[in-house]
Parts: C-alpha cells; structure tokens; sequence
C-alpha cells in the first residue's frame, strides 16, 4: 500500500511484455498485472508464430510470450498474476486495485488486450465448450476426421480455417460475403486445399443440438433460404473486441470501444496514461505492431515521468 511504482502495466501480452522490458530495463522497477487466467493474452492461444521477426523457424506463442517475460523480469520488472478490477486513474498517483490488493503508480500502461467476438445467435452459449469454440488452435486437435465449420472471411479466420483442414475431414467455411477480406495469398491457399468448401452469402441463425452441437442452420444473404449444415464443431472467427471497458468512464475510447490515443504518441487524454496493444489497434493487429506498440508506451511512460517535479 505505501509503495508508489513509477510504472504498473496492465496486461501482459506482446505490448505488455515489450513495455515492462523498456520500462524496466530504464531503471523504473515496473510492477506488471499480467492476469490470473490470461496471462500472456492471445498469443497463448497460438501453435506457431512464423512471422516475429528473429525466429526464420517460427516458435510457439506460449513460449515467446514466456521468453518475452523472462527478458522483463531480469532487467527487474514484478509480475503478479491477478486481475485489475478497478481503476483510479484521473489523479497524479494511479490506483490499481485487484480482488485481494491495491497498487499504486505515477503512470500506467493499459495492454488490455481484445476478447473474441460472438455471433450472439441461440445456442452459441449454451454449446460453448460442446463444439463451439472460438481458438481453432486450442480445440481444433478434438475434431480430428470430423466435419468442421468456421465462421468469418479476414485473415484470422482463412488462418485458423487452414489450421482446421489439417486435422477435420471437411472444413465448412461460412462467410457473409461472396468474396474473403483475407489477403490474397492466405485466400488463395485456402481456396487451393481440397478439403475446404466454402458457403458464400451465408450467416449463421442458430446453433443447433441439446448436449453437444450437432447442426447450424445457414441463411443465404441473398435469397433468405435456409438450411441445415450437420456439423461436429464450428469455430467462431469474426474479430474482437477491446477489452477497454474497465475504463472506458475514464480514458477516451471510439465508438468501437478502442482506446484512443494522441498520435504519434501512446498517451490518452490522461495525463501519465498511456495505451498499447489491441486495445488500440484496430486495423494490423499483429504481434509484432504490438510489441512495437508497447516499446513506444514504455518510451512515452520514461519521459512523462522525466519531466515531473
């Protein structure tokens, strides 16, 4: 209670993880919150990162998320695996309260992170965890042989819809559109593997079954007709959401939720709060803008706390 850190960093993905290696390798002892259940955010989620610049032979998320820590916490940053419940932030000393402490600091970092978008059709909650999932690389293995769809056309869901492929007997990739939003070589990969079969101009009106999912019913975009798709699992692929929420009454936010921040700087319309990571990046989304994201945070952080008295 009586120490004030000059930095606590919320979050503990790329961008928080980068920000507590800059903070703390600047000699400023930066306390990160990096969460009881998703510690290391997305990228815990992910198999292999063949895109971090610095591994030509990829690596697992989990374990760059690991490394990446590991990094931070010799040049002396404190993690603590709790969630922030609660947040002061309009005072020159910031409070951070969790379920069991409170935390003090001059400056805070928000590497809040994004949580996965749901269809919000009947029976997506009930089947969650029964076939409906929404990280293709956790429960994808359990499918293996079994008739797979996803839901989404962008790069995340042509990824995870290629990931799919390896282990289910039919990959049903439903989009809205008649055309993917992917890039054009994810696309054309997807559209090359024999056993994707895509349903153009569909969406998703209900998510069928009792104790595991056994159907979703499709609605053509066009034409308004229905049917059946029997299904084993069905990954839901269509974005995310900011996870800003706990201070969106306090940091200006855009009408999607998304943090804002004054560019080119990470800072909010708070002074000695600065914003990184998904929870402001709405268009890249990537680890490594993350990261880079994080770096100028922590820059941002060293020199608010440089100027004052």
């Amino acid at each position: 209670m009586s120490e004030i850190y000059n930095v606590i960093i919320v979050g503990s993905g790329p961008a928080g993880w980068t920000a507590a290696v800059y903070t703390a390798r600047a000699g400023l002892r930066p306390l990160v919150l990096a969460g009881s259940l998703e510690a290391g955010g997305a990228l815990m989620t992910t198999t292999e990162v063949e895109n971090f610049p610095g591994w030509p032979e990829g690596i697992l998320g989990p374990e760059l998320m690991e490394k990446m820590q590991e990094q931070a916490e010799k040049f002396g940053a404190r993690t603590e695996y709790e969630d922030a419940v609660e947040l002061s932030l309009t005072d020159p000393v910031k409070i951070v309260k969790t379920a069991d402490n409170e935390y003090r600091a001059k400056t805070v970092i928000l590497a809040l992170g994004s949580a996965y978008r749901k269809l919000n059709v009947p029976g997506e909650t009930e089947l969650s965890g029964k076939g409906v999932s929404y990280c293709a690389t956790c429960d994808g293995f359990f499918f293996k042989n079994r008739e797979i769809g996803i839901v989404g056309g962008g790069d995340s869901a042509v990824t995870e819809a290629l990931f799919l492929a390896r282990f289910g007997k039919t990959v049903h990739v439903i989009h809205r559109r008649d055309a993917l939003r992917a890039s054009k070589v994810l696309a054309d990969r997807l559209l090359g593997t024999k056993n994707v079969v895509m349903h153009w101009n569909s969406k998703v009106q209900s998510i069928n079954g009792t104790d595991e999912l056994t159907s979703v019913t499709l609605e053509n975009t066009l034409t308004q007709e229905r049917s059946d798709l029997p299904l084993d699992g069905l990954f839901i692929a269509i974005g995310h959401s900011p996870r800003s929420g706990i201070v969106s009454s306090q940091v200006e936010t855009d009408e999607a939720g998304y943090i804002k921040t004054a560019a080119p700087t990470t800072a909010t319309n708070l002074p000695g709060v600065f914003a990184c990571g998904d929870v402001v990046d709405h268009n890249y989304r990537q680890a490594v803008t993350a990261a880079g994201a994080g770096c100028a945070a922590a820059l941002d952080a060293q020199a608010f706390l440089a100027s004052l008295p």
